[in-house]
């Protein structure tokens, strides 16, 4: 009992803000070195996206960067006789990549020549991602990117229950009903 009277330990606050929501002022500066970039640029698990924002100053050069090869891109779609309007991204656009991306992920679209593959986590998340955009964009939208945004929820919702209850009665089950 007399050991245990003895031993003593410490407990550092190490929390960045106060319970108000400020941030404290006695709290050191820690920052630790980054670890070195892959050659290719790849991150690992060990290696955490870098922690400061770029300046204004390299977000500026990097955007100007962006919009000169973004007209060079355009210069030759032109020059093959195409739009660039056509690369242009609008809000149905957008949408409609993700639906055709959900649609993939069910296995119920795929690459001509290709077999289908099944990706039911992605789904979910594409689908959940097509739902917080609605909450989002509510009364943001016109009628028909409305329209397209909740056809595209409905169906994309549909195949995913169909999809998830034919996994669930499996492959003898699945096939006798049909």
């Amino acid at each position: 009992m007399a050991e245990k009277e003895k031993e003593s330990f410490t407990v550092t606050d190490r929390r960045l803000f106060t319970s108000e929501g400020e941030l404290r002022k006695d709290v050191p500066e820690e920052r630790e070195a980054p670890l070195p970039a892959k050659p290719s640029g790849e991150r690992t698990a060990e290696q955490p996206a870098a922690v400061e924002a770029p300046t204004a100053a390299e977000q500026r050069q990097q955007a100007d960067a962006y919009r000169k090869s973004s007209l060079d891109m355009d210069r030759q779609v032109e020059l093959s006789g195409q739009s660039a309007k056509d690369l242009e991204i609008t809000f149905e656009r957008f949408l409609a990549s993700l639906y055709m991306t959900g649609m993939l992920q069910l296995g119920l679209m795929h690459e001509q020549g290709g077999a289908p593959q099944l990706d039911i986590v992605g789904a979910r998340q594409t689908i959940d991602s097509l739902s917080l955009l609605s909450e989002k964009t509510k009364g943001n939208l016109t009628s028909k990117e409305q329209n397209f945004l909740q056809n595209a929820l409905y169906e994309l919702r549909m195949a995913y229950v169909e999809v998830t209850n034919a996994l669930a009665k499996g492959p003898q089950q699945a096939s006798a009903v049909r």
